[in-house]
């Protein structure tokens, strides 16, 4: 997740709490390691990545690291040659195949796709393992996790603290993987080695610590962990742990690593089980209950590393009554890591999905008016550039960066009013057994009995179609493959309301509409687009009273233009 403009106003606050120290200026990332998500190479698919064994020491104050990577494939069709996505600003030492060392002129990593030819072709069914030793200055994020890297900076006590965000650039940052959505290892070990006394806290379950001469190495294992989602976190953190009895019988381990500030720590891990519950009740099962619930205190704003979502928001707490970006993050453990996009493109999944968790949730604390006041938030944000889906691959930049086509914000905003819109039209029950069966693959999932999956925009239109036995097709051409929004044209004629859709696309686009006049609501089926009402003298009248529509509305346009032409200047 790039953080959504809803989260904006705690910036200041989340950077001052820590002391940043001078990073040094970034080495140049060259196109393809500065875009995660290109296309993968024949090669990288035609194994199945099994196992990443990750050894990364980390020196805090030179900013470098060494790593020693062991990657395990399980190959799927001939093979001559194993294919890497790793930042060519990182020198590699050495490489190995099944414990052999290669020379240096079997493999090449120019523009930051490592190709290393095997010592003998591979035939289908086959396995190897290839390790990639290497060492350098990673790059350095600037303003994480708008732009990806390391962040190098201190603590409040002064300490060094150190942490990952990666989801624009990629994995490849800072060890050898598949850069693509649909590169997740099966396993994955990171042993962080790190200066006494500072702790090191990754995805899945602490599997130990060992200490010797001055430096500690925490190892940690996870499981299918989505590539953007392994993550370093350093620092002289302190831990508050509990468990949580889910309503479906498993109990799930809670862990918050934390810098400072004891009490407002405790406030926050105090959240943990009611947003869970919620979740849960909603949803399904926390889908990673066998590892833990975890997050670790980042000194930057936040991201959805699977099992360890990096929180840095300064403790605030919006008007709802929560913290919205650990909610937030907690969501992506269903939307992004549960459920995976197989491409950027069909990102609003990730992001529409884990956005409108939080008015349901506002709603679940504080009733309807939370519910649509936190909507109407996300509301006055539309943009209505571009489509939400282009329909072909995109890199992740190209979905977040709107000047180069991409719907920016509006997977996030425009994507969960569409979510409610749809609610609205399909019913509850519909909506949310979609929705389970898009995360999970089933409408009853049980805990231990279900393992992380990709999914595609077309893969939740087919699911909605099933499960409401309707074509759904026109809903979704109009609201995700097309920029503008629909509009609806109200015209009285004496004592006759009429009302008509006007879409983008010129397609079919019956959506119901409810009118209320007087004291009655009547629901007009616009079946051919159109639908009309006869106003008894003297009526009065609302239409979509209930606001169930996403639709054009002149005055959000309005306010929108006004708040862009008296937006105060940045300083400089």
């Amino acid at each position: 997740m790039r953080i959504p403009l809803l989260f904006g106003a705690g910036v200041a606050l989340a950077t001052a709490a820590c002391t940043p120290s001078t990073p040094p200026a970034p080495p140049p990332l060259t196109d393809l390691t500065r875009n995660s998500g290109a296309a993968r190479a024949p090669e990288q698919m035609a194994v199945t990545f099994e196992h990443a064994d990750l050894g990364i020491r980390v020196d805090p104050v030179r900013h470098w690291i060494e790593g020693d990577a062991r990657l395990t494939f399980g190959v799927t069709a001939p093979l001559r040659r194993i294919v890497l996505d790793l930042d060519r600003n990182l020198p590699i030492d050495r490489v190995e195949v099944d414990g052999k060392a290669l020379a240096s002129a079997t493999w090449r990593n120019p523009d930051g796709r490592l190709s290393i030819d095997l010592p003998r072709p591979l035939e289908k069914g086959a396995r190897t393992t290839v390790r990639v030793v290497y060492h350098g200055s990673p790059h350095t994020a600037v303003h994480a996790p708008w732009d990806g890297g390391f962040v190098w900076t201190k603590a409040p006590n002064g300490m060094p603290w150190v942490a990952t965000a990666v989801e624009g650039e990629g994995c490849d940052l800072f060890w050898p993987c598949i850069d693509h959505p649909m590169g997740r290892p099966q396993v994955v070990d990171e042993h962080i080695t790190v200066p006494a006394p500072l702790v090191a806290v990754g995805n899945g379950v602490a599997m130990g610590m060992d200490e010797a001469e001055g430096r500690r190495t925490y190892h940690w294992r996870s499981h299918d962990v989505s590539t953007y989602g392994v993550a370093l976190n350093i620092g002289p953190y302190r831990e508050l742990s509990a468990s949580y009895r889910s309503r479906f019988g498993n109990v799930v381990p809670l862990h918050y690593w934390y810098v400072d500030d004891e009490s407002q720590a405790k406030a926050l891990f105090a959240e943990f089980p009611a947003m869970l519950d919620y979740l849960e009740s909603a949803v399904g099962p926390y889908p990673f209950g066998g590892e833990k619930m975890g997050v670790a205190e980042t000194p930057f704003k936040g991201m959805e590393h699977q099992t360890i979502n990096a929180y840095g928001n300064a403790y605030a707490k919006n008007v709802y009554g929560y913290d919205d970006l650990l909610q937030h993050e907690l969501s992506h453990e269903w939307f992004g890591n549960q459920v995976t996009n197989a491409n950027w493109d069909d990102m609003w999944l990730h992001e529409a999905f884990a956005t409108y968790m939080q008015p349901l949730y506002a709603g679940s604390l504080g009733g309807s008016q939370a519910y649509f006041a936190s909507l109407m938030q996300l509301r006055a944000r539309i943009d209505n550039k571009h489509p939400i889906v282009s329909g072909k691959p995109r890199r992740e930049e190209d979905v977040y960066d709107d000047t180069r086509g991409g719907p920016g914000q509006d997977i996030y905003n425009k994507g969960a009013l569409m979510l409610h819109t749809l609610r609205g039209l399909i019913g509850d029950e519909a909506f949310f057994r979609a929705t389970r069966e898009l995360v999970y693959g089933t409408d009853h999932p049980v805990p231990g009995q279900f393992a992380p999956r990709y999914a595609t925009t077309k893969d939740f239109i087919d699911i909605v179609n099933r499960v409401t036995g309707r074509d759904m097709r026109w809903f979704f051409d109009v609201y995700l493959y097309q920029a503008a929004l629909p509009e609806l044209k109200v015209t009285r004629e004496g004592q006759q309301l009429h009302l008509a859709w006007q879409v983008p696309g010129k397609g079919p686009f019956p959506l119901p509409v409810e009118v209320r006049i007087g004291d009655n609501v009547v629901t007009l089926p616009m079946t051919a687009g159109q639908g009309e009402v006869a106003l008894p003298p003297g009526a009065t009248f609302t239409v979509d009273p209930a606001s169930k529509l996403l639709r054009r509305d002149p005055a959000i346009e309005a306010f929108q233009a006004y708040t862009r032409k008296h937006k105060a200047p940045k300083a400089s």
